[in-house]
């Protein structure tokens, strides 16, 4: 009984974040937004792709909408979807571009304060396992999602996280010894696309579409 109250607040407090967020973004020059990542808009709608999805941003009151039916439909994004992408709209440098060099995702904590290096500590290690000895269906899943094969790994992608902004998935199977484990790397500019602990967010939800896809 505990843990479902605690699960109902997490999700509400989850909830009034992202309704803060969509009423911040409506504060920004979006016009600005669409220049600079070179977005597909009208007047009522910015368009973005982000995990090989169609998202569309009301310009109006700033709700975050994906559709899986190539924008026939739509339904409200959740809350790693859409912190992702406020985030990524509102909150990047002006200036931001790709460096060209792919570093560890966990490597990123190193240009933060304080505890930041914990704020994902253990949030993939659920999806580990339902990936382990998988390599056919994993593979399968990332080139669905508009993957290419690159790193090391048993199964080991660069994936379009935004049309923008690519980063790469590896992936070990378990052995006699070691547990499976996957690794995220992003490029070294990461931070200037978006806060540490959106990043988090961003590769939580590409586990979860390389799930649904698997």
């Amino acid at each position: 009984m505990n843990s479902q109250n605690q699960s109902s607040g997490r999700t509400s407090n989850y909830e009034i974040m992202k309704r803060q967020m969509q009423k911040e973004f409506l504060k920004y020059d979006q016009e600005k937004m669409i220049q600079k990542f070179h977005l597909e808009s009208d007047t009522d709608s910015i368009f973005i792709r982000f995990v090989s999805k169609d998202y569309r941003i009301d310009r109006k009151d700033g709700t975050v909408s994906g559709s899986g039916d190539h924008l026939r439909t739509f339904q409200e994004a959740g809350y790693n979807e859409a912190m992702t992408i406020y985030d990524v709209l509102c909150y990047s440098r002006d200036e931001c571009c790709l460096s060209g060099e792919f570093v560890n995702m966990q490597s990123l904590s190193s240009v933060m304060a304080g505890s930041a290096s914990s704020v994902g500590d253990g949030l993939f290690s659920g999806k580990v396992f339902r990936f382990d000895h998988r390599e056919e269906a994993l593979s399968a899943a990332c080139q669905s999602l508009g993957g290419v094969k690159a790193g090391r790994g048993d199964v080991a992608y660069q994936l379009p996280l935004f049309d923008f902004l690519p980063v790469i998935f590896q992936f070990w199977n378990s052995d006699e010894e070691f547990p499976p484990s996957l690794q995220f790397f992003t490029d070294k500019n990461m931070l200037e696309y978006m806060h540490y602990e959106t990043v988090w967010f961003a590769m939580s939800h590409l586990l979860e579409r390389i799930e649904e896809n698997m």
